[in-house]
This record gives structure tokens, C-alpha cells and sequence, in this order.
């Protein structure tokens, strides 16, 4: 436990179970989002990280007077040990468990389970109060004790052009009108920060790493839309592009607005809507309709526009990080760099682009052992040098106006050759990557259907990992978007029963993690298109890769591929010489066409 002062965080837990007996509750479940249903939270909504020091994407915990625990899936399993104290918290992994059953064995018969109505959804409600007495509360205990809880970013929102968004935010209101005429409703709620932002063509600065802001909304089927945030965010450019068909609003008025539909049909998304925003509904009178979020799968389907976006932002980023894994080559057998001072390095040659507004999300700089630990972030606690002769995995992301980025590489770091067993690790991780690069399948078919071709050769040899193969990207947004992904159909995993469709961008990441020895992950984003097959009878998609940058060949074992695997390296290879040479001269052009050399 060199992660955090643990006495820090038995304070906070005692203090949070002295508030919750003060509230005349048993126990508590605290989430990893916000009032948006967010994967990635602004800093005042960080409470579980607060209360754990747990700072993963995904996972909650429950508190109960003589028991807690915090709850993840199989990618932060190493990370949560590191990070949680196990004399305070006990880790149980979903969906093996879930908090449900925990509350079942652990809290005691008819205990008073509290849980904020703004911090989790419908189906979340339904489920664990069949198990357990839940308690809505009206003011979020954990708030309480968080003596100095930040506040909200006060940063103002921002214009993404049309020139950038490929369509304007009045067409996509009227789109959205249409879907409500055609299903008989008078209105949609619209909570999820990303399709606030891709509605509205609006982008903030409320969210590290996510360029969103803090807003919610409601459109009717007159295409025009009630949008709630506060009003020190909205400058009169923001004004003027939003026009006459949007009221603003402050963000406290949202939940009477809720209780104002009387008689009204309103759509609202049980899965990205809090459980608030229906019990608003409801007590209003209105009639409620469970739908998606029609912003979801049009944001997912990226316009010509938007796709070129990504092409020129991905080409600038591959020269970016081309000329930093050139200089790791150098500098990194010197043994003088850790994973702070790297990832200090790659940001820098991004920011030297002239384009880059932020990363998107944490670089995970791994050296070693660390690079096991799938979504790790350094620390100045943590900082590992990088060792000569070992494996150091990097997967970092840029945010710019045109695009979001995000790009795996692991090296070799020399002198001397990878063992052995890393270079066939690395091969089978590299050819589950090209079956998926290369993958041709007929319209209609879902990532979870896809997912297989990426592990089959880890299967071969007895392996596996535990975090899916591909996440949809949005277009300068969430670098994780939905509702498509790739990844083992079933446990819970959200997306994968979602069919592809050409103009979805993806990431195409398959790995290996050997635990306290090293990790490995090749990631690539791709595009769905159409592909047109000569003498074929039904209509069918593939994917184009959209990121370049080398892949270090030291790792691979050449014996293991095929020539048709070998062909798409080499393929691959030529293309980033062609993209990402005419950017880069001098010793890291020369570097780089080194690397790209036929295998």
C-alpha cells in the first residue's frame, strides 16, 4: 500500500459511517459517474475516489457499519489492490458479484440501504431493491463530509463549428423532431454530456480530458429544445449559435421542468437517465417512454466530415508519437527515464503540433510490471524507471478540434532481444489485432459476434484478457462512446449486441497481461465501411485503420505469421512511412523508415 495515507482514508470512511447513522441509514452505495451517467467525472463528482482512493473508470462501493467494499471489473483488478486499502475494503469483482448480492449476504435483515436518485439509473434501482431496502435520499451524505469538495467547473462552453461538426445543431434538432413525431412523443430528456455536446454542436471544458459541458436538455417535436446549465457558461457566441429555437436555462431548474410535463408523452433513456429525472416525470403527471437516446447512435455514425476530421487528426497525432517512440529508442536504453518523465516527453511532442487541446484521457505509461496493470496511471508514489532490456507499454490519446485519438504501442527496450515467451505473447496479441483489421462480415453484425477473432490465437496458447477488444470514439468527445463495441457478448457488457455500421469508429485493442512481470496491448481505431465484394449477394462492411504509427517488429515472433499476416504488417507499415514520413526529417525520418521496413 504505497498509494495513498492510509490513515487518510479510514478518517473519511469512519466519518461518512458516523453521517450515515446521523441520516438513520445502514448503508450506503457510492458510484463511480455523475448526475449524467458519466464514465469520466469532473472533480466535484469524484466521490468515490474520495472515500477509496480508488481512481479507475468503472466501479462503486457500499458502505455498511461494519463493512465496505468497492467493486470492479477484471481490467482494474491489479489497480484497485494498489489503490484501495483491503483492511477497510473488501474487492469483489463484477460481474462475478455484484452489489446486489454483497448487500444480500452482508447487510443485516431490513437495513436501510441509502442511494442517490442523481447517481444511478433506473434498471440499478429495480435490481438491487429486490435484494435489499433501498433509500432515496435528498441530499448526498458523502457530501457532507467532504469538507472541501471542489466545485463545479465554471469554465465556459464552446462553438464546434459546422465546419467541424459536418452538420448543423438545428438539422440535428429537426432529425431528432422527426424520430419524436414518428413514435407519437412530445419530448426527449437528454442528460448524457456527450450528446448534449453533439446535439447542440457545443463543447466544454467541464470534464478533464472529455470536451463537454455540464448541461442538460430537453427537445421537443417541434424541433426546438430547453437547455439547462448555468448561466455564467453561456457567452452571447454561444447564445448567438444556439438561436431562437433553444430557451436556456439554469441547471437548477431542470428537475421542476421534469415535474411541469403534465399530459405530455416524454422519452427518456433508462439506461443513460437518472433514476431522478423519471421520478420527476412521474410525480409530474407525465407519461413516460423508455427509449435511447436518439443522439446515441446518430453521434455514432460519424458524417464525411467528421470522418476526415479523424484522418487528419490521426495523421498528425501518428507523427507525434512516432517522433516520441523515436526518442524513446534512444533514450530509453540509457535507463535514465521513468514512466512520469516519458509520458511528460510524448505530451510534449503532441502540444508541438499547435493543436492539441487536450489528451484524452490519462496516459498509461507501464513500465515492467506495471504495464499489467491495465489502466494504470503513474504517480509520484509509483513512478517506475524503465529498466533496459524489458517491455514498456504506452496507450495515450490526443483531444483536437478535427478529432480524438487513442493509440496503444508496447516496445522492446534494448540492448538485447525480447525472451522468448514476450515475443510470442506480443505475435499472438499482433495477430488477433490483423484478424480484426482485416475482418470482412455482412451488415448487421454486432462487435460481440467479432470479438473472437481477436483472442482465438491467445486461446491457442491458453490465454486471454479481461477488458474487451473495441470501443466506439466520438468525434472531439468521449474517447470511450457508445453503443458499439467489440468485446465477449453477455456479462453485462453493454454493446456488444449492437450492430456495426459503416461510419463508427472503433479501437481495435487486444492484449496480453502477464501480472507482476509485464503487459502488452496493440491499439489501433478503425472505421466501419462498406465493402463491396465482387460476385457477393449481400451487403458488406470491414474495417479502414485510421491510426499510424510503427509497430515495433523486435517483438514479434516472425514464425508465427502467416503471409497473408505478414503482407497486411508490411501493408501497414507502408502506409505509415507514406502518412507519417513527409512529417517527421532528420534522424527520426530515418529512424522511422527503418522500422518500416519489410519484415
Amino acid at each position: 500500500m504505497a498509494d495513498h495515507d492510509l490513515p487518510n482514508y479510514a478518517a473519511r470512511l469512519t466519518a461518512f459511517r458516523t453521517q450515515l447513522a446521523a441520516d438513520g441509514l445502514d448503508g450506503f452505495v457510492v458510484p463511480l459517474t455523475d448526475e449524467h451517467m458519466s464514465e469520466y467525472v469532473g472533480d466535484y463528482a469524484k466521490r468515490l475516489e474520495w472515500l477509496t482512493g480508488f481512481r479507475g473508470s468503472a466501479g462503486a462501493a457500499a458502505v455498511l457499519p461494519d463493512r465496505a467494499a468497492v467493486f470492479v471489473d477484471g481490467r482494474y483488478t491489479l489497480q484497485v489492490q494498489q489503490q484501495v486499502d483491503g483492511s477497510l475494503f473488501d474487492y469483489v469483482g463484477v460481474p462475478q458479484s455484484s452489489i446486489a448480492a454483497w448487500l444480500g449476504e452482508h447487510a443485516k435483515a431490513g437495513a436501510r440501504i441509502g442511494y442517490d436518485p442523481w447517481l444511478h439509473n433506473k434498471g440499478w434501482v429495480e435490481s438491487v431493491g429486490k435484494v435489499v431496502t433501498l433509500v432515496p435520499v435528498a441530499r448526498n451524505p458523502l457530501d457532507a463530509v467532504w469538507a472541501d469538495r471542489p466545485a463545479m467547473s465554471p469554465a465556459k462552453l464552446k462553438v464546434q463549428s459546422n465546419e467541424l461538426a459536418g452538420r448543423s445543431a438545428a438539422d440535428k434538432r429537426a432529425e431528432i423532431a422527426d424520430w419524436l413525431t414518428g413514435h407519437g412523443l412530445d419530448a426527449t430528456v437528454m442528460t448524457a454530456l456527450d450528446s448534449v455536446a453533439w446535439t447542440f454542436n457545443l463543447r466544454g471544458d467541464d470534464v478533464t480530458h472529455t470536451p463537454v459541458g455540464l448541461a442538460f436538455a430537453i427537445l421537443h417535436a417541434d424541433a426546438t429544445a430547453d437547455l439547462f446549465v448555468e448561466p455564467h457558461k453561456i457567452d452571447e457566441t454561444v447564445r448567438a449559435a444556439l438561436g431562437n429555437g433553444v430557451r436556456v436555462h439554469d441547471r437548477a431548474a431542470f428537475a421542476a421542468m421534469l415535474a411541469s410535463l403534465q399530459g405530455k408523452r416524454i422519452a427518456s433513456d433508462p439506461e443513460r437517465a437518472v433514476v431522478a429525472v423519471f421520478d420527476a416525470l412521474a410525480k409530474g403527471g407525465a407519461t413516460i417512454v423508455e427509449a435511447r437516446d436518439p443522439a446515441v447512435l446518430a453521434k455514432a455514425i460519424k458524417n464525411r466530415v467528421e470522418q476526415a476530421g479523424q484522418r487528419s487528426a490521426q495523421a498528425r497525432d501518428g507523427a507525434a508519437l512516432s517522433r516520441y517512440l523515436h526518442w524513446l529508442s534512444v533514450e530509453a536504453p540509457k535507463g535514465g527515464l521513468t514512466e512520469i518523465s516519458a509520458s511528460d516527453q510524448l505530451r510534449k511532442f503532441r502540444e508541438a503540433t499547435g493543436k492539441l487541446l487536450d489528451l484524452s484521457f490519462d496516459t498509461i505509461s507501464g513500465a515492467g510490471p506495471h504495464g499489467a496493470i491495465m489502466h494504470y496511471k503513474a504517480s509520484a508514489e509509483t513512478d517506475r524507471r524503465i529498466d533496459p532490456s524489458s517491455v514498456y507499454l504506452c496507450d495515450s490519446g490526443g483531444q483536437y478540434a478535427d478529432g480524438t485519438t487513442d493509440v496503444t504501442r508496447t516496445i522492446w527496450v534494448g540492448p538485447g532481444d525480447p525472451p522468448a515467451e514476450v515475443k510470442d505473447r506480443f505475435t499472438r496479441v499482433l495477430q488477433g489485432h490483423i484478424a480484426i483489421a482485416r475482418a470482412v462480415f455482412p451488415a448487421g453484425t454486432t462487435g460481440g459476434q467479432l470479438d473472437g477473432f481477436a483472442r482465438q490465437f491467445l486461446w491457442a496458447a491458453g490465454c486471454d484478457y479481461a477488458h474487451g477488444t473495441g470501443h466506439g470514439v466520438g468525434a472531439f468527445l468521449a474517447v470511450h462512446e457508445g453503443p458499439q463495441r467489440i468485446a465477449k457478448p453477455g456479462g453485462g457488457q453493454p454493446g456488444t449486441a449492437e450492430p456495426l455500421v459503416a461510419g463508427m469508429f472503433l479501437s481495435n485493442e487486444p492484449g496480453y497481461y502477464k501480472p507482476d512481470h509485464y503487459g502488452i496491448r496493440i491499439e489501433n481505431l478503425v472505421l466501419v465501411e462498406e465493402r463491396q465484394i465482387a460476385g457477393g449477394d449481400m451487403p458488406m462492411l470491414g474495417f479502414e485503420t485510421l491510426t499510424f504509427a510503427p509497430i515495433d517488429k523486435t517483438m514479434i515472433e516472425p514464425a508465427l505469421l502467416s503471409d497473408a499476416e505478414r503482407a497486411w504488417l508490411d501493408g501497414y507499415h507502408a502506409d505509415v512511412l507514406r502518412i507519417v514520413g513527409p512529417q517527421v526529417e532528420g534522424e527520426a525520418k530515418a529512424w522511422l523508415e527503418s522500422v518500416c521496413a519489410p519484415l
